[in-house]
């Protein structure tokens, strides 16, 4: 019998060290390689990264190190800009899980007067004012390349060390494409070099040396952060694998094998921006040239537009005179030109990440497009008229370059948003089926295609978005007066990116409203209405029977005294009684708002805990009584 008592014991001891090293190895395990094994229990899924996200993740070359610089001891004082830091970190945290050791994560506080702060300034992160004491506060993101290990299969030289970029600062307004402004970073520091941006136009954008003339300033600010390279569309017949944008401005009598070039090359996943215009302001071609051939400076592509399901009249233009710029004519005076635009708020479309956070768009005598019928693309708008806009054709808006205000004589708006800017998705096929027998022909896109169309060219100009000046030794100057050129270095930057890239669109924010209780405060705010315009009718009334006393004043003496007196009076009490009832009704919205508080703690606090622990006890209780009947 003791031998046997013995022998239990060890079991049990050699059970309880047996289960310590299995829970110990699984604690590890878990915390080593099933980090991102996960529950978004969220309503919008806003801590799931994209699977555009978690491709670029995943493909990184080189180690990365981003460093978050947040102020923490500035920010106490600002909890919503606290809130949406944590925001930031979880997903950093989130991606450092999935990047299968590529990715390294440190979080500064760069306090002030600090190494920290002098290394986020350098990195160009930009300061806000508004923190604890006016302190400076500093939240943004700062990606470098690492050494690759000696065992790396990657070329240093393709990928070296010390590539750095930033997110100068996490605006708040933005969280919708914060997950897309890191994958964009992260993306952008595995690439080992600018982006090839073709060009191919009919206007003079690039300037003409010759003559001194500059490039447009466009021009300038994409040549900062791509390789851009002109194509010449007369010799055109393939667009290399290497160009990841092409724009194509002011197509006018394209080669049929460059449009073949064109269409190939968007089939094959090619990234396309194409600008068109009715009226091309810029296009310098006389109108009627020496042979009597007659050119109205409009442009089309209507072969590619016509397969892709977009439908555009390069004889029509938009007018929209509540956008209306106000320009000068030639005798000093100024009017509002309905063909000029400048768009802002409502017709940008900020639900897409290249129009989000710009603010105004200048535009001259734009066309418009739609979808033809029966088409399977999409239409997704990127800048609008509104809904007071009408169409005209552009031979009227030319006649009108000396009196712009002729433009509004029998104005009729047609109460419709013309969409002047978009994206086109589609599985689109080729548009020339006839070359099916050429090598390499692709008849249809592997997957759905994207091309952004844009019916104006003129917004690419200086004298529609730029202003120069000069002091009187000081270099030229150069300042914006709309974001023209962000808007176009958006569209570049967002089609240079990798498809996964393109793929990450806006999410929904971080910050949940209460419904319940704005619900709440909503119908208190009626009640206060109602109270508030019903002392404001009994003022009315007071004020009115005072005024008609007061004639009587000097022939009745003291009895009106004493009558306006009471009436006051009457007034007062009635007025103290109104404040009450103010007061009564706010102190019933708290009482709400509290019980609402009690209801939800009762719920979190005491109602869940009590059934979980219920099961457990029943389920407890359930299983001994198995065992019990057990023979």
């Amino acid at each position: 019998m003791a031998r046997l008592h013995i022998t239990r014991r060890t079991r049990l001891v050699t059970a309880l060290i047996l289960l310590m090293v299995a829970f110990a190895a699984v604690t590890l395990a878990s915390s080593r390689w099933m980090r991102v094994a996960r529950f978004d229990l969220t309503a919008d899924q806003i801590y799931t990264l994209t699977p555009g996200t978690v491709h670029i993740v995943e493909k990184l070359h080189a180690p990365l190190k981003l460093t978050l610089y947040f102020s923490e001891h500035s920010t106490r004082d600002l909890p919503q800009l606290r809130s949406y830091e944590q925001r930031v970190r979880e997903m950093l945290q989130e991606l450092v899980a999935r990047s299968h050791g590529r990715l390294r994560l440190q979080v500064v506080d760069p306090v002030p007067y600090s190494d920290d702060e002098a290394a986020a300034e350098g990195n160009g992160l930009t300061p806000i004012n508004g923190g604890t004491n006016g302190e400076r506060v500093f939240f943004g993101l700062v990606g470098s390349t690492l050494p690759m290990g000696p065992d790396a299969e990657v070329d240093n030289d393709l990928h070296p060390a010390g590539k750095t970029l930033a997110i100068p600062l996490f605006d708040p307004g933005r969280e919708t494409f914060l997950e897309y402004d890191i994958a964009k970073l992260l993306y952008e520091l595995n690439e080992p070099a600018k982006p090839h941006i073709g060009l191919i136009s009919s206007l003079p954008v690039q300037g003409n040396p010759v003559l001194g003339e500059e490039p447009w300033t466009v021009i300038r600010q994409l040549g900062q952060l791509f390789e851009v390279k002109a194509l010449d569309a007369a010799k055109l017949n393939r667009i290399g694998d290497d160009i990841q944008v092409l724009l194509l401005i002011h197509p006018k009598q394209l080669p049929e094998a460059a449009q073949y070039a064109i269409d190939q090359y968007v089939l094959r996943g090619g990234h396309l921006v194409v600008f068109v215009d009715p009226d091309s302001e810029l296009d310098t071609t006389p109108f009627v040239d020496s042979n009597g051939v007659m050119d109205d400076h409009n442009s089309d592509l209507h072969r590619l537009f016509e397969t892709w399901g977009v439908q555009y009249d390069p004889e029509k233009v938009v007018l929209d005179r509540s956008r209306a710029l106000r320009i000068e004519l030639a005798d000093n005076s100024a009017t509002n030109h309905p063909a000029m635009l400048g768009l802002t708020g409502q017709e940008l479309n900020h639900n897409d990440v290249v129009t989000a956070s710009l603010q105004r768009i200048n535009l001259s005598s734009v066309g418009y497009f739609d979808l033809a019928q029966k088409t399977a693309s999409r239409l997704i708008p990127l800048l609008q008229s509104t809904t007071d806009a009408e169409v005209v054709p552009a031979q009227r808006v030319r006649e009108a370059t000396a009196d712009p205000n002729v433009l509004l004589d029998s104005y009729k708006p047609d109460n419709n948003r013309y969409v002047i800017a978009a994206r086109v998705r589609g599985a689109f096929p080729s548009a020339f089926p006839e070359k099916a027998k050429q090598p390499g022909h692709l008849a249809q896109a592997a997957d759905h295609a994207e091309v952004i169309l844009v019916a104006d060219t003129d917004l690419l100009s200086d004298r529609l978005w730029v202003s120069y000046s000069q002091s009187l030794l000081g270099p030229l100057q150069l300042s914006a007066l709309a974001n023209n050129g962000d808007f176009i270095t958006n569209l570049a930057d967002n089609l240079s990116g990798s498809s996964a890239l393109l793929s990450i669109h806006g999410r929904s924010t971080s910050q949940r409203p209460f419904t319940r209780v704005l619900a709440l405060q909503s119908a208190a705010d009626q009640k206060f209405l109602v109270k508030k315009q019903e002392l404001q009718r009994e003022l009315a009334v007071t004020r009115s029977r005072l005024s008609e006393l007061q004639p009587g004043k000097a022939s009745r003496g003291d009895a009106v005294s004493a009558e306006q007196k009471t009436e006051i009076e009457q007034f007062l009490q009635r007025q103290l009684a109104i404040n009450k009832e103010l007061r009564d009704v706010q102190h019933q919205l708290n009482a709400e708002i509290d019980a609402l508080g009690m209801r939800l703690k009762f719920i979190n606090i005491v109602l869940v805990p009590a059934l979980i622990t219920l099961f457990g006890l029943v389920y407890g209780w359930r299983r001994s009584q198995r065992n019990r009947r057990r023979p």
